[in-house]
């Protein structure tokens, strides 16, 4: 039994910045999981994720760093291209390849406390899968994939089809301020934070990039700042960094504002270059202060 287990798929990405352009893996199972890795080991983890035959390396380079790897072949390995402007919040997306989505059969002999859900596309994680992990153990999400439809190799936002099933089984959610405009209909983050609420979610955590972040749980509501940094380098994988953050200090038993503001401090350091979270505790009490 796991106190944590990440679900997602490993991704080819092409990140594109004005700076530079590299190529790499990613996605939200890839972030999350050197985030945690780079924490104390107080909180035991796996990775379950999909991937091609061609792109085991990233599964084997993973394992090398000390990660809990359990890997499903695929047809396919996720490909993303991620192009951004000067404004690090801002986005654009094409995918060009797409893998197989997760089964219940796959997650059969799979146990957690927690299990966070990254979906990269609005099809990797089924109702029914959600609801089967639910009955194993809570539910996190990271909802931007059910948020992305695909049409020829271009990514478009749409709304979440099937959400209310799901997030009556959701206990932890991360969505940023376009995420949660489109899930909700609503703009102001309280708003659309007591909606997700409504719905069923018990933990709220709504980032608004460098205006900080917000997170409702049990009726109350925590503001969360944003740490300046030293300098803007790459914000790919930010929100995988809050995530990862948020619930190493959320499974040890620490506040809602506490793991907040460990789950920002992370995301700080995290722009600061291109690649996973590669910090210490340290470096994140440090920037705390």
């Amino acid at each position: 039994m796991k106190d944590i287990c990440c679900v997602g798929h490993i991704t080819k990405d092409k990140i594109i910045t004005p700076r530079q352009t590299v190529y790499m893996a990613g996605g939200t199972s890839f972030y999350f999981s050197y985030a945690l890795n780079h924490l104390p080991q107080h909180v035991s983890f796996q990775l379950v994720t999909k991937l091609g035959d061609t792109e085991m390396q990233s599964a084997d380079d993973m394992r090398a760093a000390g990660i809990d790897v359990l890997t499903f072949p695929s047809r396919h390995t996720v490909y993303f291209e991620n192009k951004y402007g000067e404004d690090m919040n801002d986005r654009t997306q094409r995918v060009l390849e797409r893998a197989d989505p997760f089964t219940i059969d796959e997650m059969s002999n799979v146990d957690a406390r927690v299990f966070h859900l990254g979906s990269l596309l609005s099809d990797d994680f089924s109702p029914e899968v959600v609801e089967y992990l639910s009955t194993k153990g809570r539910i996190s999400i990271d909802a931007q994939g059910y948020l992305r439809e695909v049409r020829g190799d271009k990514v478009y936002a749409i709304d979440w089809a099937d959400k209310l099933r799901i997030l009556a089984h959701t206990d932890i959610i991360k969505v940023n301020e376009h995420e949660m405009e489109v899930i909700t209909g609503l703009t102001d983050p309280r708003q659309a934070a007591l909606q997700l609420a409504e719905w069923g979610v018990k933990e709220v955590c709504v980032t608004l990039g460098s205006e900080g972040s917000i997170i409702l749980a049990e009726g109350k509501f925590y503001d969360i700042p944003a740490y300046k940094p030293k300098e803007i380098v790459d914000a790919t994988g930010c929100g995988d960094t809050y995530s990862a953050g948020y619930l190493w200090c959320r499974a040890q038993g620490m506040g809602y504002d506490e793991s907040g503001r460990f789950a920002a401090a992370m995301c700080t350091l995290k722009l600061e270059h291109t690649g996973p979270f590669d910090r210490t505790i340290d470096d994140v009490k440090r920037v705390m202060k």
